[in-house]
């Protein structure tokens, strides 16, 4: 994938051989221009020919984080290569998306095929994904603790025994591996590492490192409100799927037209190029533009229909939000000109800090600091800063990036934990079937002696045409029989049948059945079809169980004991 996108980006902007488009500094201003908007029009094409060949789609492709949520970890093959196409195209074409996001829906999707062919039981199948996306970010930055803890905590969602051998051991092959095929560019290549970590880091140095954090919190949620709100002016303009990604690619080159070519792909030569000696000095003004620049072009590639992800972006914008709070923040406070870090250790504390509030994972962000940098001064301070950053996103908005789009769907997804099994887990599959109704017009004597006191204690009320009436509990018929006075008129059944309008469905999962039942403050249920006749009877005592033994059971799966 990083060789045909890179050879794209030669083709479409006549680059120098291994020149990164976002630190290329002499491109034609016309293909700065029309470049992106060439990549968007070979997308739509792309689009057009699959959906020619494939018809309409359903439903979006699945991704990693979805599969193991929902789907216990399988993904469609196909639609994984597809969607790593578009991002190639959409990478190679000079949108401002990374390749990240190709990377881990491609490999996990094999990992996916390939378990499914192995006939893997559901605990194993999630992990096995999760080994395929370490494997593909650790053979990305050539960081294999950061591609071990990106599938803890963004594709399993959970630290365990069990899975610890093998999602290392993916994430150690996967670097080794990449490493021998071609030459694997560090995230960021220090000249001089001192000149991160300064000449002296304290204790005292955590303080702007905690602003620093709270600051980066607020701009990833702004990225991600900006994506949406492009998405929905794209869809409100009516423009065509197809085309909409060349629009956006016109946007996206007058951008770069306007500013610098360094809004463009995902931000790899302009990650170098800010870490560079020679690239200190920049001014606040001259960096806050160009992070509104980025940001800008990430937001209307993604909203216009580019694919790929904000991971990279992510990580470039908060180097660039850093090295502002650098600059800025020994103004607005003095005292901070005291502490012992340097613009550029701002910038690898921005970088993680920024990266957790979009994608989320904040043991993943500590690591991919301390592989870059070497630095365990530096790994701590970023530790709090991704803390602060992840505890000020998750209070405030309450989605990472890929969790808000779930949430966009109308999906209830806020992390990769495995609840597809409560789905499974339906009212249907749990209720009672040998449920015998009886007409709401039955006499009265007659209903208390097929039902005397002993027999079951509910019985379910149907009207004339079949349709659910109520539940009659029986002591309750019984006593409402004997405290009838000789001269006033006995009790009807429809005046005790009880909750003739809260039911359950036979598609409703345990989670909803549950809510159902402290809803209406009963401990039983009738399940109807869409035109209310009976299927069966559900008792909250039972729901419960079986909810509980499920859980049970996912609990020793995910610890790696015994069934």
């Amino acid at each position: 994938m990083t060789w045909l996108t890179q050879g794209l980006r030669e083709l479409l902007y006549q680059l120098p051989p291994g020149t990164r488009l976002s630190a290329a500094d002499a491109v034609p201003p016309v293909l700065l221009l029309i470049g992106p908007c060439l990549g968007g029009a070979l997308l739509g094409l792309l689009i057009v020919a699959a959906h020619y060949v494939r018809g309409p789609r359903k439903r979006p492709a699945i991704d990693p984080i979805e599969a193991n949520a929902l789907h216990g970890g399988r993904m469609s093959l196909r639609d994984s290569l597809y969607l790593a196409l578009q991002n190639i195209v959409s990478n190679g074409g000079g949108a401002s998306v990374g390749l990240e996001a190709g990377y881990t829906q491609l490999c996990s999707g094999v990992a996916s095929r390939l378990g499914i062919a192995f006939e893997l039981r559901r605990g194993d199948l999630r992990t096995l994904v999760g080994c395929g996306a370490s494997a593909a970010i650790a053979a990305a930055f050539g960081a294999p603790l950061t591609g071990a803890f990106y599938a803890f905590e963004l594709i399993i969602g959970t630290y365990a025994i069990a899975t610890l051998t093998p999602v290392v051991v993916a994430a150690l092959c996967g670097s080794f591996v990449a490493g021998s095929l071609m030459h694997t560019q560090p995230l960021v290549a220090f000249e001089n590492v001192a000149a991160v970590t300064g000449s002296h880091v304290t204790s005292l140095e955590v303080l702007p490192s905690l602003a620093l954090g709270l600051l980066c919190a607020g701009l990833g949620v702004l990225i991600m409100r900006g994506v949406t709100l492009v998405e929905s002016v794209v869809q409100a303009s009516g423009i065509p799927r197809a085309a909409a990604p060349a629009f956006g690619g016109l946007c996206v080159g007058a951008l770069a037209l306007a500013g610098t070519p360094q809004a463009l792909s995902g931000g790899h030569g302009a990650l170098h190029m800010h870490f560079a000696d020679a690239a200190q000095g920049h001014t606040a003004l001259a960096l806050a533009g160009l992070f509104a620049a980025k940001a800008l072009a990430s937001a209307i590639s993604i909203g216009s229909g580019f694919r790929g992800g904000l991971f990279f972006a992510s990580l470039f914008l908060g180097a660039l939000a850093g090295k502002f709070f650098a600059a800025v923040a020994p103004e607005v406070v003095p005292a901070l000109a005291g502490f012992g870090l340097t613009p550029l250790a701002y910038a690898v504390i921005g970088m993680s800090a920024l990266a957790v509030a979009v994608i989320g994972g904040p043991l993943t962000m500590t690591f991919l600091a301390l592989e870059v940098t070497g630095s365990l001064p530096i790994a701590g301070l970023v530790l709090a800063a991704v803390i602060a950053s992840s505890l000020t996103v998750r209070k405030t908005f309450g989605y990472s990036f890929a969790t808000w789009r779930f949430h966009l769907r109308g999906e209830s997804i806020r992390s990769p934990h495995d609840v597809g099994w409560i789905r499974s887990l339906t009212v249907g599959r749990m209720m009672r079937r040998d449920v015998r109704p009886v007409p709401v017009d039955t006499p009265l004597a007659t209903f208390l002696r097929a039902n005397p006191l002993g027999s079951p204690s509910r019985v379910i009320a149907v009207d004339g045409a079949g349709r659910y009436a109520g539940i009659v509990h029986v002591p309750e018929a019984h006593a409402a029989a004997r405290e009838t006075g000789e001269d006033g008129a006995p009790p009807t059944l429809a005046d005790l049948a009880r909750l003739p309008d809260a039911f359950l469905t036979p598609e409703m999962n345990a989670k909803d059945a549950v809510a159902a039942f402290d809803r209406t403050e009963s401990e039983a249920l009738a399940v109807l079809d869409g035109e209310r006749a009976v299927l069966g009877l559900l008792t909250e005592s039972h729901t419960l169980k079986r909810y509980s033994e499920e859980l049970d059971r996912q609990r020793r799966a995910v610890a790696g004991e015994g069934a």
